[in-house]
């Protein structure tokens, strides 16, 4: 098996959280906000695989969309966390796992420049 790199592992970790955390959203709430949280966190995913294996000179680009999908996945969990559709437990952890993920993602934007 190939290394996978950290920032994939991370964004897994932080799909697979969110993933139980969805179940708990009541239904209305499951299917819109929560559909659009699970959405961004696969595309930021996607996104990031694609830069992973792109040549240096496209990975910026690649880089630069899943550094805006998550940071509206990030809006999309304070607001599910502001209608109460996650306790603050749950969100200060999901917190911790997208505060690590932004910095690594920084990181790999500012090593392109």
């Amino acid at each position: 098996m190939t290394t996978e790199i950290p920032i994939i592992q991370k964004i897994r970790e932080l799909y697979k959280l969110f993933y139980g955390y969805l179940a708990l959203f009541p239904k209305k709430d499951k299917y819109a906000l929560g559909g659009k949280c699970e959405l961004y966190i696969i595309t930021t995913l996607e996104l990031l695989l694609a830069a992973g294996s792109a040549p240096k000179e496209e990975k910026r680009v690649f880089i630069q969309q899943a550094n805006v999908k998550f940071d509206t996945l990030k809006i999309f969990l304070r607001l599910a966390h502001e209608l109460r559709l996650m306790d603050n437990k749950k969100y200060i952890t999901l917190q911790t796992l997208i505060q690590e993920i932004g910095r690594m993602l920084g990181g790999w934007q500012r090593s392109l420049l």
